[in-house]
């Protein structure tokens, strides 16, 4: 009721927010196209969004941005292992943007952002709290060659590929990534293939202090194809990463990883099909690295029946090292992943892991949406830990017997009464395994999570 009441004071507030409904944001704000109201500017919202600096209207300036308030609250986190927070904490992160269009040839991009930590018990990361930088910053440059049109984007730009497995915008827990370097992007018909040689922005706590990271370098080239025969899309991939310094746990030092990967992803009538796969090749000092990992989301959708569930069953197998000490390394890295990467919580990384997640959606209204899911993970070597979401060693294998780390149940109800005004309350209960009894204190976690998002 509270949050109904929020929503029809905002629409007092503002009136002129009622044609966001109209309006589809996209998760990279840059992908966002406003030329279809040069002949409509009538509300002040609509001048903000397409803002006209020539007569004939090629010439215009957008503004649009994002305000975003979070609240968790953790029960024994790390496990146990870490200071036990009473009250909880507060994220809220706040984006603007400019996009300027000269003509079709000329495009600038830029955004600044801040996120602020209030509450947490421990000092804040630079990710969780950095008052104030600049998050992208680029210029394209359309070359209007035929039947294969390029953009040359140079500059500080986010990136996002496919489900966001191996590179993502990081929306979640607090500050976004971003990356600097060029960027070289051909969309034909059915195909679009970026090629970039970019430097990782390393987040920095003080203000317009974010600077391309000397130690980290990210390189590659993505092809999606739409329409491929009997599949609706296919993704192709090569990916290069270098860092000064990477941890393992059988072994750190300079670490040069090359990821090969081929995903799909579709639907048939009710039934939608995500599957992707990823060899990677490489060094880490004098260890020669053999890694992979394949994954599959199916569901089905029963959309003659009321409440339209959707039921489905989401596996990933992700390698570990199998052995200390020969001169091999097996774990895999998820380079650049999405912050949530199994829920809110954001418990486990992508490394060394084995999981079964099945999980149900209900759609109680056109804007409210219910989610269970029970996800199962198991490291797939004993021979090595198990890592976080950003790549970070949380316990080591050494000494344990037990692949099973643990369970976790989700729940999690979405309400987006327009598209510019999103609510989210997700409770996740974790039950500690074996492993994690061996490891450590191996406590069950809770978190509970309350998000709100306004967008313009």
């Amino acid at each position: 009721m509270q949050i109904k009441k929020l929503t029809a004071l905002l629409l007092l507030c503002f009136p002129g927010l009622l044609y966001a409904q109209k309006i589809s944001f996209k998760q990279l704000r840059y992908d966002e196209d406003y030329r279809y109201l040069s002949s409509d500017t009538s509300s002040w919202y609509k001048k903000i969004k397409f803002m006209p600096l020539s007569d004939d209207k090629k010439d215009y300036l957008s503004f649009g941005g994002e305000f975003r308030g979070q609240y968790f609250h953790y029960t024994n986190p790390d496990w146990g292992d870490a200071a036990q927070d009473n009250d909880g904490f507060v994220l809220a992160r706040y984006l603007l943007h400019g996009d300027l269009h000269l003509g079709k040839g000329l495009r600038a991009f830029v955004q600044l952002q801040s996120g602020m930590s209030n509450g947490e018990i421990e000092e804040p990361s630079p990710v969780n709290e950095n008052p104030l930088d600049l998050h992208q910053a680029f210029v394209d440059i359309n070359l209007p060659i035929k039947n294969a049109p390029l953009t040359m984007r140079l500059g500080r730009q986010e990136m996002s590929y496919g489900s966001q497995r191996i590179v993502s915008v990081r929306d979640a827990p607090n500050n976004r990534q971003s990356f600097d370097g060029a960027k070289v992007i051909m969309n034909m018909n059915k195909l679009r293939v970026d090629a970039f040689l970019t430097s990782y922005v390393q987040a920095r706590k003080g203000i317009f202090d974010d600077d391309f990271s000397k130690n980290i370098r990210f390189w590659g080239a993505y092809a999606a194809i739409s329409k491929f025969k009997a599949v609706d899309n296919l993704d192709l991939y090569y990916l290069g990463y270098k860092r000064a310094l990477s941890i393992f746990d059988d072994g750190k030092g300079s670490e040069l990883r090359h990821s090969i990967g081929m995903r799909t992803a579709g639907s048939y009538g009710a039934f939608q099909y995500d599957a992707e796969g990823l060899y990677q090749f490489g060094h880490l000092e004098d260890h020669k690295i053999s890694a992979w990992t394949a994954s599959a989301n199916l569901s089905y959708t029963f959309k003659e029946v009321w409440i339209s569930p959707k039921t489905g069953l989401k596996t990933e197998v992700v390698s570990g090292d199998r052995k200390y000490g020969d001169g091999k390394l097996n774990t895999f890295n998820p380079l650049f992943p999405r912050g949530g990467y199994f829920g809110l919580a954001a418990l486990i990384g992508p490394a060394n892991l084995f999981d079964i997640h099945p999980y149900i959606e209900i759609k109680l209204s056109n804007s409210v949406t219910f989610t269970q899911d029970y996800d199962v993970f198991w490291r797939m070597q004993r021979n090595d830990g198990l890592y976080a979401v950003n790549g970070r060693l949380l316990y080591s294998g050494k000494e344990t017997q037990s692949k099973y780390i643990g369970a976790q149940l989700g729940s999690s109800m979405e309400y987006s009464p327009t598209n510019y005004l999103y609510f989210r309350l997700e409770y996740t209960w974790f039950d500690s395994g074996r492993y994690l009894m061996e490891t450590g204190a191996g406590k069950d976690i809770s978190m509970f999570g309350a998000n709100a998002t306004f967008k313009f």
